[in-house]
């Protein structure tokens, strides 16, 4: 009787050993759910902001989507042909962000995405040689893009995964050593772009 007494509470200590990963990983999942986080940027659930269809054009009228650039991760800007002393920081800052990512550099596209018919300065465009420039309609670039509360899309810079979903806001006026270590962390743990 002993032995058999003491066989089950030896049974029942295995099936505790085997099952505490288990039962732990569920009570901290559920449970007790962790307050850090690691990324500087807003996420942005992706399965709800796919790149929408959008009446794009190039500068010059032809007509280019904004999914042309998918397989890439995006940097996106959104806002009017004038650009004031804001703009130049985030066009300034999109340039910078993307060469501080070295050999990965070449994954990252950066988009303007112009939202009026006002025509853009010529310096302006060749300061940021290599970015992107379309015209898109502003209601369909606002329908698809979320802003802080109070906000609103000009003030962000967003990033567009290779999927071609949007994933990621960035603060008005963000701390670029932030922002350059979301970018590393996000080159380094994909795969695909």
């Amino acid at each position: 009787m002993n032995a058999r007494r003491s066989g089950r509470w030896k049974l029942l200590a295995v099936l505790l050993v085997c099952a505490a990963p288990i039962i732990l990983s569920y009570l901290t999942y559920y449970v007790i759910k962790p307050e850090g986080r690691t990324n500087y940027g807003t996420l942005i659930d992706p399965r709800t902001r796919p790149i929408p269809a959008m009446a794009s054009t190039t500068l010059d009228g032809r007509p280019e989507t904004l999914q042309r650039y998918a397989g890439k991760w995006i940097m996106l800007k959104v806002g009017g042909g004038e650009c004031l002393e804001a703009c130049q920081k985030q066009l300034f800052a999109m340039r910078q962000w993307r060469l501080m990512q070295g050999k990965n550099m070449d994954r990252i596209e950066r988009v303007w995405l112009v939202t009026d018919a006002r025509p853009l300065d010529t310096m302006t465009i060749r300061n940021y040689d290599g970015m992107r420039l379309l015209r898109a309609p502003q209601d369909s670039v606002k329908a698809w893009l979320p802003a802080e509360a109070g906000g609103t899309p000009e003030q962000h810079i967003y990033l567009i995964d290779p999927l071609g979903n949007l994933m990621m806001r960035f603060p008005a006026d963000p701390d670029v050593r932030k922002v350059y270590k979301d970018i590393a962390k996000l080159l380094k743990a994909s795969a695909i772009g």
